[in-house]
C-alpha cells in the first residue's frame, strides 16, 4: 500500500513538472527593442541604430546594427547617443537591413519603453519600402504602471533607479534594450512567470471589435492626424474625437471597452466609423471643436456651442470706481476690444467667477455690482471679514481698483496681434485665422487668399484658447501674414 502511494505521489509530481514545462513552452517569444534616431518625428527623422535582445525558451540572443540614416544627425543627438555621422556613413541603410530585421522580429512580441516611439519609427521605415509590419506590441511604461503603481514616474531612468538595474551603455540601442530585459527579470521575480504571462495577454490582448464593425474598416483607418466619428443607428453621431494617430486611438476605445463601462456602452452602439485626416495636431484640434458643435454627438460633453458667450469690461464711474460691466454675445468683438475679460459660456458663469475673485481678493461685492448698496452700510462681505472695507472708505479706491484689475488680468482677452489675417502652415495645409477666428483651411494659394478676403469670422472660445496656445509656442514660426489680401 505504501509503495502504491509513493508511485502515485511520484506520478503526480511528474505531471506537475510536465505542466510547468508546457507553460514555459507556451510563454511567448519576446523581442526587447530600442532604437536611436535623428529626431522624434516618424516622417521627417530616421533611425541610426537598432538593438534587440530576444528572449525565447529561456535563451537570450542579441542583434545590433548601426544604420546609415541618409540624413543629418543634429549635434544634441550626437552628444546624447554618441553616434556621429562618421560612425554611420559606411553602414547599411534601413532598406538594406529591412529583410534581416523583419526576420529577427517575426513572430515575437515587440517590447519597448514608450513603445509607440520605437514601434512607430520601425513601422514607418518598413512602410516606406512597402513592407507591412504589425506585430503585437507591449509597452514597458504600461507594464511598470500596472505592476508598480506606487512609483510617481515610469520613465527609463526612474526604473533604473527604482530597481537597481545595471547600466552598460545608456542611450545606445542594445544597452537600453538590455535594461528592458533586466526590468523584465525584476517583474518575473516580483510576481512570477505565470502571473506575468497573464499581464502580457492583458496588455496586448486584441481589442474586441464592436459587433457591427468589420476588421477591414479598422485596417483602412490611417495612423495619421485627424478626427474620427462614431455613428449609431440611422447615422446618428455618437462620439467625435481627435488624434495624431487615428487608427491607434480608435483601437484604444475598443481595448478600453473590455474594462471601462463608458467605452463598453459606446462600443455596443457603434454602427459605422468615419474619419477626416488633417496635416497635424492643430488642424485636428480645430476640426474636432467645429465638428462637435455642428453635429452635437450624444456622448461628447465638452466643446459644445454656446449662444450666450459673454465677458466683463471695466467701466469707471463718476466716483472713480471701476465697475465690471457685462458684455453680452451681441456686443462681443474679441480680438478688437482691449478692455475685455473672460470669456464665459453664460451670465451665470460670469457672475460666479466675479464672486469667486471677490472672496479670494477681499473685494467689495457692492462696488462690483453683485450686491445692492444700502446707504451708510457696509456690504455683507465686510461683516464676515471677506471685504477689505472699500465700501466704507477703509480701503483706498485706487487700491481696490488695482486689486480688481490684477485679479482679472490673467483672463484678459488678447488683442489680435497681427495687422490682418494670417495663415499657420502645418504640413501641406494652411490654417487661415483672423482676429482669433478660424476662417478655413487652404491647400493652395488661390484658396488661401480667397479665405483671407472673403472668409466669415465667427468667434469660438475653444478655438481661441487653442490658437493662443499654439501661437505662443510651437506654431509661432509657422505664421504667414496675409494682411494685404483682407477686405
Amino acid at each position: 500500500m505504501l509503495t502504491i502511494s509513493i508511485e502515485i505521489h511520484q506520478q503526480t509530481k511528474s505531471l506537475k513538472s510536465l505542466d510547468v514545462d508546457i507553460k514555459e513552452l507556451t510563454y511567448p517569444d519576446l523581442a526587447f527593442v530600442d532604437i536611436e534616431t535623428t529626431g522624434s518625428h516618424f516622417d521627417r527623422d530616421r533611425i541610426t541604430e537598432i538593438g534587440i535582445k530576444t528572449l525565447s525558451n529561456n535563451q537570450i540572443q542579441a542583434w545590433e546594427r548601426l544604420i546609415n540614416p541618409q540624413a543629418f544627425i543634429p549635434q544634441n543627438i550626437q552628444r546624447l547617443t554618441g553616434i556621429s555621422p562618421q560612425m554611420v556613413e559606411n553602414q547599411p541603410s534601413f532598406d538594406e537591413l529591412a529583410r534581416e530585421l523583419k526576420q529577427e522580429l517575426e513572430g515575437k512580441i515587440f517590447v519597448a519603453h514608450n513603445a509607440r516611439f520605437d514601434y512607430g519609427f520601425i513601422k514607418a521605415s518598413f512602410k516606406r519600402i512597402g513592407i507591412d509590419f504589425k506585430p503585437k506590441v507591449l509597452c514597458t511604461v504600461k507594464l511598470s504602471r500596472m505592476l508598480f503603481p506606487e512609483q510617481s514616474r515610469h520613465n527609463l531612468d526612474t526604473i533604473i533607479s527604482a530597481h537597481d538595474l545595471q547600466v552598460s551603455a545608456r542611450h545606445r540601442a542594445l544597452g537600453d534594450a538590455d535594461l528592458l530585459l533586466q526590468f523584465w527579470s525584476v517583474c518575473e521575480s516580483k510576481i512570477g512567470k505565470e502571473k506575468l504571462n497573464e499581464v502580457i495577454h492583458q496588455l496586448i490582448g486584441n481589442p474586441s471589435l464592436p459587433p457591427n464593425i468589420d476588421k477591414e474598416l479598422i485596417d483602412s483607418i490611417p495612423d495619421r492626424p485627424g478626427c474620427y466619428i462614431f455613428y449609431g443607428d440611422n447615422k446618428t453621431p455618437l462620439y467625435i474625437g481627435k488624434s495624431i494617430s487615428l487608427r491607434s486611438r480608435v483601437m484604444g476605445h475598443f481595448q478600453g471597452a473590455l474594462t471601462q463601462r463608458k467605452e463598453m456602452k459606446l462600443s455596443l452602439q457603434i454602427r459605422d466609423i468615419d474619419w477626416i485626416e488633417t496635416s497635424g495636431e492643430l488642424g485636428a484640434l480645430i476640426l474636432e471643436s467645429r465638428l462637435i458643435k455642428e453635429r452635437m454627438p450624444s456622448m461628447n460633453i465638452k466643446l459644445r456651442r454656446s449662444k450666450d458667450l459673454c465677458g466683463w469690461s471695466l467701466v469707471e464711474n463718476e466716483s472713480g470706481v471701476l465697475i465690471p460691466t457685462l458684455v453680452t454675445h451681441k456686443q462681443l468683438a474679441p480680438g478688437l476690444q482691449d478692455n475685455l475679460y473672460g470669456l464665459f459660456y453664460s451670465k451665470r458663469d460670469a457672475h460666479s467667477y466675479l464672486r469667486a475673485i471677490a472672496k479670494k481678493h477681499h473685494l467689495c461685492e457692492v462696488l462690483l455690482g453683485l450686491e445692492k448698496k444700502v446707504e451708510g452700510k457696509s456690504c455683507f462681505g465686510y461683516q464676515v471679514k471677506q471685504c477689505g472695507g472699500a465700501c466704507l472708505n477703509l480701503t483706498p479706491m485706487t487700491l481696490h481698483n488695482l486689486q480688481l484689475k490684477t485679479a482679472l488680468e490673467l483672463f484678459k482677452i488678447e488683442i489680435w496681434p497681427y495687422a490682418g489675417p494670417i495663415a499657420i502652415k502645418e504640413g501641406g495645409e494652411m490654417i487661415v485665422i483672423d482676429k482669433w477666428c478660424y476662417l478655413g483651411t487652404a491647400i493652395n494659394e488661390d484658396e488661401l487668399y480667397e479665405l483671407a478676403e472673403y472668409g466669415e469670422p465667427e468667434f469660438d472660445l475653444d478655438i481661441y484658447k487653442m490658437l493662443k496656445k499654439a501661437l505662443s509656442g510651437p506654431y509661432k514660426k509657422q505664421v504667414i501674414g496675409l494682411s494685404a489680401y483682407s477686405s
